[in-house]
């Protein structure tokens, strides 16, 4: 019994240095060398900050790319999901609503179509990526509204796809704030 008293005190003394002093040492020292110092990755464009690069934003006019739906309005001080589940009927009006609002933007499209990821939000409400067919459904609309070559709009799309992490994790996404500074780029 002695043994396992001294084994369990060892244990807790090494996992309090471990965990109280080194590992917040490294995450303090790490947010230094971060490409954002630890206050995020900020766009720019002209001078002036219009984004984070990890952090989704409301695009709602017809001439953008539009990203996933947040749960918190895009706000990251309140980051979370919804917490509403596939039976929660407020929730299947929510999905049902921003389903029909795409489909009055493309209606091209059939609701067997839409991605999930554009009319689900993701558990942070923040995701800053849509999946390539969240992206591909929106060609012709933005193409159509900016007056341009849907070939040159899907060209662009193809640009700004990033592959699974180590090409083995995840699915390819497309960052929806450096697609829409592309698109402005776009004459």
């Amino acid at each position: 019994m002695k043994k396992y008293i001294l084994q369990s005190i060892r244990l807790t003394a090494v996992l309090m240095v471990l965990l109280c002093v080194i590992y917040p040492l490294v995450v303090a020292f790490a947010g230094g060398f971060s490409k954002g110092k630890g206050g995020g990755e900020r766009v720019m464009k002209d001078g002036q900050v219009v984004g984070y690069a990890l952090l989704g934003q409301s695009f709602t006019k017809p001439q953008y790319f539009w990203g996933r739906p947040s749960a918190v309005g895009y706000n990251a001080a309140g980051s979370a999901g919804s917490n509403k589940g596939p039976s929660n009927e407020d929730y299947l009006k929510e999905v049902n609503g921003r389903v029909d609002t795409l489909l009055k933007y493309h209606p091209y499209l059939k609701r067997s179509d839409i991605p999930a990821d554009m009319v689900t939000a993701s558990g942070s409400g923040l995701d800053p990526d849509i999946s390539v067919e969240g992206a591909t459904i929106q060609i012709k609309r933005v193409a159509a509204v900016r007056k341009l070559d849907e070939k040159q709009v899907a060209s662009l799309v193809s640009q700004t796809i990033k592959g699974p992490l180590l090409g083995l994790f995840g699915p390819s996404t497309v960052n929806v704030l450096e697609l829409n500074l592309a698109l402005d780029k776009l004459k």
